[in-house]
Parts: C-alpha cells; structure tokens; sequence
C-alpha cells in the first residue's frame, strides 16, 4: 500500500525519538531567533536543523521541500531590495536597478525565517509518523477531532500530490500532451484542477462515512497497542530545547541579546 504521509522510518536516531521531543525542538527552533531579533540566531537554528537532517539521512528528502522556498525568497529579495520603504543606502546596483542595504537585511530576515520554519517542520514531518503523534496527543488528554486535524495536515500533500501523478497518466494515456514547453504544461495543468479538488472531496467524505463506522465519536476511554516511553536522548532534546528557549527569554528580558 502506497504512503500517503512523508514519513520515512529509516531506523535513525532522530526517527526512535518520542514525537513530543521534536515538538518541543520545532517549538524552541522557531521561538529561539524570533525572540533573540539577530540575523546569526536564525543562522544558529538552521544549521542545527541541517546536522539533525543530515545525521538523520533525510536532508534529501528535505531538499525538495526547501527548493519551492527559494522562489518565495528571491522574490522577497527583490522587492524588498529595491522597494522597502526605509531604503536610504544603496548597496549593489545591477543596470537600472539598485538594491539597498535597509531592504536585503530586512529580506534577509524574512528569508533565513522561511527557511527556518521549512527546515524545522521538515524535522517533525519527515521522521514522525503521524499515527504515533496523533495516538501521543490523545494520551495526553486532546481531542481525537484534534488529532484527526493534525494528521490529515500530515496527509494532504502527499495525498494530492499522488491524486495529481494519477490523473496526469490517466490523460496521457488518453493523448493529451503533458510534457514539453511551458505553454503545453500549463495547458495540461488546468483539466488537472476539476479532477483533483472533486477527487478531494469524495475522499473527505468516504473518510468520515468510515471514521462513524469504527466508532469515531463514541464517548468511550480507548485502549493504546503501543507506547513510546522516553529515553535518555529524548531528554536531552526536550531540556536542552527548554533550556535554549528559557536562557534567551531571559536574556532577552536583560537587554544583553
């Protein structure tokens, strides 16, 4: 059966850690440069998520999540750059353009932002299965609506993007003409649209037809198959990501940040 999630058990360190763990990493990775207000903090997170994924060996997995970004950023460079409204200091001039200082800080710190909030959900997304989290979250008390919520998050993309690979062969094998220029693609790409959001819709609504029928919203105490307990390492990530997070609200709080 084909996954429709982005989880990859490859056996690594990062994946036997409890979900929790790397929530609380995801958490403190985000908060941590936000609070700190410097450029190297958000260079600090980063690179702390690039050896988690690399040690992980999913930093290739991650890769085309974070590819789509760079589009997002440039634009942001480039507008910012140009257009930011306290530009005063003219750094780099390309023809008919200049670029200002003010602007590229202020894109810089929206960029290494994106980049950081990508590669820290790439974390939890890739080596989390998103049955454990949500089994995780009701143990501790949340809603099963609130855990379902989580995991169809988890789900959609992959899932649409599986419905999308479908179709396409579907039309091609019909004669229609996928590939090549842009123009040709772009042509092939608005029938895909009708077929994808109807596909959506059936597959929400046989998913609930099915949750009623295991007794979803029975109003009953539920019993676990498994348990994740916390070992030595998950320790190590939950305090050492508390700690990080704690020691920078306070330095923060003293000006010394």
């Amino acid at each position: 059966m084909k996954s429709i999630s982005l989880y990859t058990d490859n056996g690594s360190w990062i994946v036997r850690l409890h979900p929790f763990s790397k929530l609380f990493y995801l958490i403190a990775a985000i908060l941590i440069p936000l609070i700190s207000g410097h450029l190297w903090m958000f260079a600090v997170t980063v690179l702390a998520s690039i050896s988690f994924l690399m040690s992980s060996h999913m930093l290739r997995k991650a890769v085309p999540l974070i590819a789509f970004s760079f589009t997002i950023i440039l634009t942001i460079f480039i507008i910012q750059g140009i257009f930011f409204k306290d530009n005063t200091s003219v750094l780099l001039t390309l023809g008919p353009l200049s670029f200002y200082k003010e602007g590229l800080l202020y894109s810089s710190r929206i960029g290494l932002n994106i980049l950081n909030m990508l590669l820290s959900f790439s974390i939890l997304v890739l080596t989390t299965s998103p049955s454990e989290l949500v089994e995780e979250l009701e143990k501790k008390g949340f809603s099963p609506k609130f855990g379902y919520i989580i995991n169809s998050v988890f789900q959609i993309v992959p899932e649409m993007m599986g419905t999308m690979h479908t179709i396409s062969d579907a039309q091609r094998s019909r004669g229609m003409e996928t590939e090549g220029k842009l123009v040709t693609r772009m042509k092939a790409f608005i029938p895909l649209i009708s077929p994808v959001v109807m596909s959506a819709l059936t597959s929400s609504r046989e998913r609930a037809i099915a949750l009623e029928v295991r007794g979803f919203g029975a109003n009953v105490k539920k019993t676990y198959l498994y348990s994740h307990p916390y070992t030595k390492q998950d320790q190590m990530m939950k305090w050492g990501s508390l700690t990080s997070l704690a020691a920078v609200i306070v330095l923060r709080v003293l000006h010394v940040l």
